[in-house]
């Protein structure tokens, strides 16, 4: 058989076939990961035993907003540590910024913006004197042009000598943001940096999130606010150690098939406590003048309305769910990790993607 013949033949054709394929998928493969900026697999952390973090993945795109909830420890603060190089996982592997999360967890320190749930820079400095040593920190060439352009980004050049400890939860908001900055990460990993700042200053922080987006600059936010968390590109929700849930607000919301109710009326606080052990009925809050209850079941939650005592007249409508719907429902049936009885770590994997 000649060597023509050969390349004529069915089998040398899809041989060339399956190779191509074979190495387009390699290409795109390689692509998409070059394209992130988070990409770790089974990052688990234990402490006395227990996993505060189990089995999670996690891939955040370039240019993403990746809003991260949960509530209180539920392993979100411990995620971002691990993610950031301060805190080494005790299974998992992966990279940030293209660098491994173990290997080059020094590099990814200075690489990376990371803003802590408390205010942490000194209170007895000025807003600048404060900017100058994170500079000097980070080892950066030209300090003052640093400095300067990092007040002026987040709008801080006319209180520049103020001190930070008489600063408002709002203006210290904005020091700790521009300190995460002045080294021009790609990655900003921000853990509830809005906790009790005023509605004002962080729809402004929010405002300057999306801006710093559009530059390209990848942003993990730890938040438990609903109105914050509609404004990320994908959402991710965990509870007590394991990813529940990910994606946009609407795919979170149809994925969860959740079935809720509003009633309106007078005295609805004493219906509260018997539809909350209903069978069938996974969470009950009040929003304003109505109650909303929420479960899987319809028969079952129809079941309970039925029968609640009340006095006068109730009003009973279906209605759409709504993230604090279903992120209350999902944590009323995960299992608590730090409850003696409960099951210890499983090898399930959690995975959040943000593609």
């Amino acid at each position: 058989m000649t060597s023509a013949d050969l390349t004529a033949s069915p089998i040398s054709e899809n041989n060339l076939a399956t190779n191509l394929a074979t190495n387009l998928a390699t290409k795109l493969a390689s692509n998409l990961e070059t394209n992130l900026a988070i990409n770790v697999r089974g990052l688990s952390k234990l402490y006395n035993g227990r996993a505060v973090v189990d089995a999670v993945d996690i891939a955040v795109e370039q240019g993403k907003i990746c809003g991260f909830l949960g509530p209180n420890g539920s392993g979100k603060t411990t995620t971002i540590r691990m993610l950031c190089g301060l805190l080494t996982p005790d299974t998992g592997s992966g990279t940030c910024m293209g660098l491994d999360i173990i290997r080059d967890a020094a590099q990814i320190k200075r690489q990376v913006g990371y803003m802590t749930q408390k205010f942490g820079l000194y209170e007895d400095l000025s807003i600048r004197q404060n900017l100058e040593f994170i500079a000097r920190l980070f080892e950066l060439p030209d300090r003052r042009n640093a400095v300067d352009l990092s007040l002026a980004q987040l709008g801080l050049t006319a209180r520049q000598s103020q001190l930070a400890g008489a600063l408002s939860g709002g203006w210290k908001q904005r020091l700790a943001l521009a300190a995460c900055l002045i080294h021009q990460p790609k990655l900003l990993l921000l853990d509830e940096p809005t906790a009790g700042v005023d509605p004002k200053a962080r729809r402004e922080f929010w405002d300057q999130i999306h801006h710093l987006a559009t530059q390209g600059i990848t942003v993990l936010v730890s938040t438990h606010y609903m109105d914050e968390a509609e404004r990320c590109h994908e959402l991710a929700y965990i509870a007590y150690g394991k990813i529940l849930a990910r994606g946009t607000e609407n795919e979170i919301i149809a994925q969860s098939k959740l079935k809720v109710w509003t009633v309106q009326g007078e005295n609805l606080g004493a219906l509260l406590a018997p539809l909350k052990t209903s069978p069938g009925v996974l969470s009950v809050a009040a929003f304003g003048n109505a109650v909303h209850v929420a479960g899987l079941d319809e028969d079952l939650v129809q079941a309970a309305l039925a029968n609640i005592p009340h006095q006068g007249q109730l009003k009973i409508a279906s209605c759409r769910a709504n993230l604090e719907d279903v992120f209350i429902s999902m944590i009323a049936n995960a299992p608590d990790n730090f409850v003696h009885d409960a099951p210890h770590s499983r090898s399930t994997r959690s995975t959040l993607e943000t593609r």
